[in-house]
């Protein structure tokens, strides 16, 4: 056992470093952490290539353990922040709204991921984090869907980088265009992709609109546990319809979807003290960034550049249609 964590010291206590300057950058830039902390990452990872990236380096089994067992563990603790008892209060028309705004923005990063000729998993984490909430989108569903690192973070950066322009966008549209309160608040909530960035926007049109921004942008991140069972679902029947050897491949819940949920259920319960929700919740993002930066300092610069450039214009052009998409539904319903 002491031989096993000495193995995985060097590599955590880099991960650890790589964040801790990544939160110190965030708050002087104001940027999202997980995007600063893989770049930052991605820049020490390839500055000491031959440290990191020797199959005999000393750093490797511990980063390896930070990108993908920290990662399952803080995705298992983001369950804290999904009060389900919030769905009560949305009302039938803003959980449609919702639903088939999500439904529309994943089905077209699929078809303009083909379209483009991009890596069908990596145009799918494009669609989720865009549809759902960015990056603990695209982190809890990426197990699930066994995506590759690479493409978790080329996904993470250009979801918060669109999330980013958004802030300042989506309210400039909601003036241009006229469009009231409430429906900038629809606007806001059903577009961008962090809570932070829908919170920012909707409270820089007014009040009210921060208000609707708000309820819409929770309502989003409340579907990220069907999704999750949803993406499970269609992994079953994929592998059941394809033969391993003699028997078929079988796909489980991933143990810490499990967790997940049971970390859901104790919030919609309420059980537990306000204090210990938000040291579990806070716990979550901070050991997320851990893996962020890990999985940034295993990433090998050419390999985003031959991607991250047909991946830029899918992103894009998604948000664009995400954002036409939800104007259609408010012009409608």
């Amino acid at each position: 056992m002491r031989q096993k964590l000495s193995l995985y010291q060097k590599g955590l206590l880099a991960s650890i470093l790589v964040t801790l300057v990544a939160i110190g950058i965030s708050k002087l830039v104001h940027f999202n952490t997980a995007t600063i902390a893989i770049i930052l990452g991605m820049i020490v990872g390839n500055a000491f290539y031959t440290m990191f990236h020797d199959q005999n380096s000393p750093y490797k089994s511990g980063i390896r353990f930070a990108e993908k067992d920290l990662l399952m563990f803080a995705i298992a603790l983001m369950g804290i922040n999904l009060n389900f008892t919030m769905l009560a209060n949305l009302g039938f028309r803003t959980l449609f709204i919702i639903i088939i705004a999500m439904a529309f923005t994943i089905s077209m990063g699929i078809f303009l991921g083909k379209l483009f000729k991009l890596n069908p998993k990596l145009s799918l984490m494009l669609g989720i984090g865009n549809a759902v909430c960015g990056s603990s989108a695209i982190a809890a569903t990426s197990g699930v869907v066994k995506v590759k690192s690479d493409d978790i973070a080329i996904s993470i950066a250009l979801v918060n980088l669109m999330g980013t322009i958004g802030i300042f966008l989506v309210p400039f549209l909601a003036r241009f265009f006229g469009l009231d309160d409430m429906q900038g608040g629809i606007l806001t909530g059903n577009t961008l992709q962090a809570v932070g960035q829908a919170v920012a926007a909707g409270f820089s049109i007014s009040d009210t609109a921060g208000h609707y921004a708000t309820v819409i942008k929770m309502g989003r991140v409340l579907m990220l546990a069907p999704l999750v069972f949803i993406l499970i679902y269609l992994a079953r029947r994929a592998s059941n319809s394809e033969e391993n050897g003699t028997e078929k491949a079988k796909v489980g819940i991933p143990y810490f979807i499990l967790w997940f949920l049971f970390f859901s259920a104790l919030a919609s319960l309420e059980v537990l003290p306000d204090a210990v929700k938000h040291f579990i919740s806070l716990s979550s993002h901070y050991i997320a960034m851990v893996a962020m930066s890990a999985i940034g300092l295993m990433i090998h610069f050419g390999t985003i550049i031959k991607t991250a450039g047909t991946a830029l214009k899918v992103s894009s052009l998604l948000f664009a249609l995400q954002l036409l998409f939800t104007g259609m539904l408010i012009v409608i319903l």
